[in-house]
């Protein structure tokens, strides 16, 4: 048998991460590693390691999809693979989530009460407030687990939905962090084949 190696398992932290999500809404915090870790391993490595090995999402959609036969394995609509629809989804997802910031600094600010609610699909509004308690935690910092949470709650619902009609990783096609780190990726290394042509001419 092939011995697994550690980060096969980091699925169960992604389940477990929208798990802690209804019990305290400011578990959602953690949800910025899987922000920042792709991020910093693009631009320090220049690779898409995260994507190809410690995506927990991803490994719990693959789990779902081929183990347990949850997914129909279906090609993936050619429009998904695009170019023009993974960076306008790039771009949307990025909008929404500057969007997100500027509600938690409204709050912040005093300038917008604390909305206990979580969005999924960016437009359904679900009431969420089980999961908060005031104590001691600005009112700014709830917000932003509150939207943060609706961002990571609604793509693993796009990302459960076209595993289902899919092939089980169809959401690692448009990923917006995949589209983002592979940009980061090709920019640095095309800065690293640019500076060998250099220094050998």
């Amino acid at each position: 048998m092939k011995k697994k190696h550690w980060y096969q398992f980091l699925w169960i932290a992604s389940a477990v991460y929208l798990l802690l999500g209804f019990v305290n809404i400011l578990f959602a915090w953690l949800g910025m590693l899987c922000f920042l870790i792709p991020v910093l391993i693009a631009v320090l490595k220049g690779d898409k390691a995260y994507c190809n090995h410690y995506c927990g999402r991803g490994q719990l959609f693959e789990l779902l999809g081929n183990r347990h036969g949850l997914s129909r394995k279906k090609e993936i609509p050619s429009f998904l693979r695009s170019r023009w629809f993974r960076y306008g989804f790039l771009i949307f997802f990025f909008i929404m989530f500057f969007n997100m910031l500027f509600s938690t600094y409204m709050v912040f600010a005093g300038a917008a009460g604390l909305k206990q609610v979580v969005t999924l699909i960016w437009t359904i509004r679900l009431p969420w407030n089980w999961a908060y308690s005031a104590q001691g935690i600005a009112p700014w910092a709830a917000q932003f687990a509150f939207g943060f949470y609706s961002v990571m709650l609604t793509s693993t619902v796009l990302g459960f939905a076209t595993m289902l009609l899919y092939k089980p990783r169809s959401w690692c096609v448009y990923c917006p962090m995949g589209t983002a780190t592979q940009l980061i990726c090709k920019a640095k290394n095309h800065g690293k084949r640019t500076g060998k042509i250099k220094g050998g001419s």
